[in-house]
């Protein structure tokens, strides 16, 4: 079983056995594209849609993947993990598609919207303090209580084969790109982008983009080790969480770069997407759009994969109406 295996132990055949074992349960996602967006950018930009999943963010993949990998004598126990919120809320979707329990602790400051999603799928939520102390305390409270699998977030081989799944799809759609950027937190989706496309596109350029107000995966880059925060806060309250020991594998070893971006450069970028895509995005999303904007002449005249992670936003406390700096 893949819980079991190190993800240097990864190999592309683990994403295509992820791909079909979650095909029934997942949405191909389309690339968009905006002439707005490349000319401001002088690059061809190509969005990749996980906002439309029906979870409404790529962590449905790993979710999946983990969920219906498990044999029925461990999955009639359920599944639990923490998380910030599009981990839970796509655990609890995979859970209730295979008819088991899930168990989730959240922070209490998580939004509104993701907290909704997951009782809708059926997920029980436990809260706790917006800290990564307070976060795996609390778990490990849960965890006791209701036997479950841990299904961790994005340190578990399982869902790191289920994300790999997205770049796959994004390659196929576009007929390849010069590079591939997307949103760092605790680094699943950018260990599946490194999966896949260190393997299917050897040539093409991964890169990674985090908040400046909690940028612990680009120091940890620039380190060569992990540096981990507690509490960070940012607009992006997706990317909240550190990177671990299966996830730096990936990056330490196949990212090219990591760029940062300020509160305000996040929100414009969001602003600039709803506007010119006309889709919804939540923050973390917008961090590669503004780390491309700040940084144009790494990706001017390439053609560059951009996944949109999610696009589960509180409607009512969108960052340029609220004049939010922090996290939600």
């Amino acid at each position: 079983m893949l819980d079991h295996v190190a993800a240097s132990d990864l190999t592309v055949n683990d994403m295509r056995a992820a791909h079909k074992r979650i095909k029934p349960h997942i949405r191909r996602t389309p690339v968009m594209e905006s002439e707005y967006l490349n000319e401001l950018t002088g690059a061809q930009l190509f969005f990749k849609c996980e906002n439309f999943q029906e979870a409404g963010a790529f962590k449905v993949r790993g979710a999946c993947n983990a969920v219906f990998s498990l044999p029925d004598d461990m999955a009639v126990r359920g599944v639990c993990t923490h998380s910030s919120g599009n981990h839970a809320l796509s655990l609890s979707y995979a859970a209730g598609r295979r008819g088991i329990p899930c168990n989730v602790v959240m922070p209490r400051t998580a939004p509104q919207a993701k907290k909704d999603a997951v009782r809708r799928y059926g997920g029980t939520i436990t809260e706790c303090e917006p800290s990564t102390s307070s976060r795996e305390a609390t778990f490990a409270e849960v965890q006791a209580q209701t036997g479950g699998e841990f299904v961790h977030p994005y340190n578990d081989p399982r869902v790191i084969a289920g994300q790999a799944t997205c770049s796959a799809e994004l390659l196929e759609q576009t007929d390849g790109v010069d590079a591939v950027i997307a949103p760092i937190g605790g680094g699943g989706m950018v260990s599946g982008t490194c999966l896949t496309v260190s393997n299917l596109s050897p040539d093409t350029a991964i890169y990674a983009a985090e908040p400046e107000q909690a940028d612990d995966a680009y120091r940890s880059f620039k380190a060569g080790h992990i540096i981990a925060d507690d509490a960070p806060k940012t607009v992006a309250d997706g990317l909240l969480v550190p990177l671990k020991e299966n996830t730096w594998h990936f990056v330490s070893n196949h990212v090219t770069d990591i760029f940062t971006a300020s509160e305000a450069e996040i929100i414009e970028a969001m602003k600039l997407t709803w506007k010119y895509l006309r889709v919804v995005m939540e923050p973390s999303s917008a961090v590669p759009l503004a780390t491309i904007l700040k940084t144009p002449d790494v990706f001017r005249g390439k053609r560059v994969g951009v996944i949109i992670t999610g696009g589960n936003v509180d409607l009512d406390k969108l960052p340029w109406l609220t004049g939010q700096g922090g996290t939600t």
